[in-house]
């Protein structure tokens, strides 16, 4: 039987603290007011001294209230019956539907050993050209998408979760408006995608502890599938919030500030997550994609810095568009040999002309005189961005490759576009000289 404390010893915040023997880091509580139980975590252990950042906050909590330790770390069910479920950080349904008290596995666990791991090998492909042709999404990768508020990176996520081929998507999202979490729900539930999804997700509203724990629930359940030989797509909306989170709750600690007022561990805590991404070697995979914001587009604050150094490249979305030059996945020589011959030389070739078209531009608005390949190359550029960069356009790889031997041909010589002779001839568009 679990001991019952009735001696609070402080209350700062949200954070109690409470003499306790017998307690592990991370364990749950329930504290018992005169407003009712809320559960409570434990964030701190000094010997004896335990500190608890209570979920629905300390108002109306007084000293002499009763903490009950519940002996184990939050956990989350990994049932077949969570596809298609809405749930708060908490682990609590959001969609007027019964809890899943069964199959529960603590969160946060370690990553995975490598010995169990194998290179990554498979393209997800998602029907967006400037993810399937340029920086191809990899099985077990994780890659951070950084862009600043008011970009529609949720609108993408969406998109990716409608249209990924994967078994199963699990979305996690972290101070959301509810006026986005409604957005993901309508949408994924309209398009048919939420019977393979589930979510769970923390608005602005709720405890901001509960901001931490949505992405270990949303890596607990996805490795839950993994290993049943499911390809699991996990993204996460915004790691800057969670980011926050950490920082808020270290204020409340009072723990020496790092970068920005930053806890020191920010990195280790980030790291922590994104290398939960796996292909196991005998059952299935986990591929991460996290929105980053950066505060002022400033790539070298604290988080989007942090996270340069544990991901496998990043997207950089920007204008409503997935930015070419700076998006890098580092993991798409993987797999981009393995499409299609032209896969890799419309790559390279369609962003070496469109880097001259920006040249161009530059040119242009400087008052110079436009040469004819110039105006080929102002075309072309815009040509480009329209059929695809624009983030709307949803075609499979093939015919976005088809669609980029059109794109070149319709601005372009052969002999212009200093392609091999080999595959000119097999993939030109034979009306086209």
């Amino acid at each position: 039987m679990r001991k019952v404390y009735h001696r609070i010893l402080q209350i700062a915040g949200n954070v109690i603290t409470v003499e306790a023997d017998n307690v592990g880091y991370n364990d749950l509580a329930e504290v018992t007011s005169s407003r009712g139980t809320s559960l409570a975590q434990v964030i701190r252990l000094e010997d004896e001294v335990v500190s608890l950042q209570v979920f629905a906050g300390s108002r109306g909590i007084s000293t002499g209230d009763e903490v009950r330790f519940l002996g184990h770390p939050m956990r989350v069910s990994t049932s077949e019956n969570l596809l298609g479920r809405l749930f708060t950080g908490g682990g609590l349904p959001r969609d007027n539907r019964a809890p899943i008290d069964y199959d529960l596995v603590d969160i946060a666990g370690p990553s995975v050993n490598p010995a169990k791991r194998i290179i990554p090998r498979n393209m997800i492909r998602t029907g967006i050209p400037m993810i399937d042709v340029f920086n191809s999404l990899v099985e077990s990768q994780k890659l951070p998408i950084f862009s600043v508020a008011g970009e529609p990176y949720n609108q993408l996520l969406a998109r990716i979760a409608m249209q990924a081929e994967v078994d199963v998507i699990v979305l996690g999202g972290m101070g959301l408006k509810h006026d986005d979490y409604l957005f993901f729900r309508n949408t994924l539930d309209e398009q048919g995608a939420l019977s393979r999804t589930v979510m769970f997700t923390h608005t602005a509203s709720d405890p901001v502890v509960e901001c931490l724990l949505v992405p270990d629930m949303a890596l607990a359940v996805a490795e839950a599938y993994a290993l049943e030989n499911k390809r699991v797509l996990v993204l996460l909306t915004d790691m800057s919030n969670y980011a926050d989170a950490l920082k808020e709750i270290a204020i409340t600690m009072e723990q020496i500030p790092s970068n920005r007022g930053y806890p020191g561990d920010l990195y280790s805590k980030l790291a922590a997550r994104y290398e939960k991404a796996v292909d196991f070697d005998s059952a299935g995979s986990i591929t991460i994609l996290a929105v980053t914001t950066m505060p002022g587009d400033d790539l070298t604050h604290p988080i989007p810095d942090n996270t340069g150094y544990i991901t496998e490249g990043q997207f950089y979305l920007r204008n409503g568009r997935i930015e070419p030059f700076g998006s890098l996945s580092r993991l798409k020589q993987q797999v981009n040999d393995k499409t299609r011959d032209d896969h890799r030389v419309i790559m390279d070739t369609m962003i070496r002309l469109y880097a001259d078209f920006k040249e161009t531009l530059e040119k242009q608005s400087m008052g110079f005189q436009m040469s004819a390949w110039d105006d080929k190359l102002l075309a072309y550029g815009i040509e480009f961005e329209s059929k695809m960069m624009d983030l709307s356009v949803n075609i499979p790889l093939e015919e976005a490759l088809d669609l980029g031997w059109k794109i070149l041909s319709d601005n372009f010589d052969k002999m212009e576009t200093g392609i091999k002779t080999d595959l000119l001839e097999k993939f030109w568009p034979k009306d086209k000289k």
